[in-house]
């Protein structure tokens, strides 16, 4: 499955509700979210219209490694 395009931060914020994560801080344009499901994860996520593509691939990777997911899991879950 493809990294969808033109993903505004607000959307993946929204999105990531699903997995448990919270937005914890906001300093200048960078929002920091923390779940604690699988153990406690931080993930900043930038706030800009849209995000760009390897920030969202490296975001989702990681968060996708946390949870022991493979990306295409993550996507159809997240239903981005």
């Amino acid at each position: 499955m493809r990294i969808p395009r033109d993903i505004p931060a607000d959307r993946l914020i929204r999105s990531l509700h699903v997995l448990g994560y919270e937005v914890t801080r906001q300093k200048g344009s960078h929002i920091r979210l923390t779940t604690n499901l699988d153990g406690e994860h931080h993930e900043v996520i930038p706030n800009h219209n849209p995000i760009k593509i390897g920030t969202l691939q490296h975001i989702l990777k990681s968060i996708a490694q946390h949870h022991s997911m493979k990306l295409d899991e993550l996507l159809n879950r997240l239903d981005l």
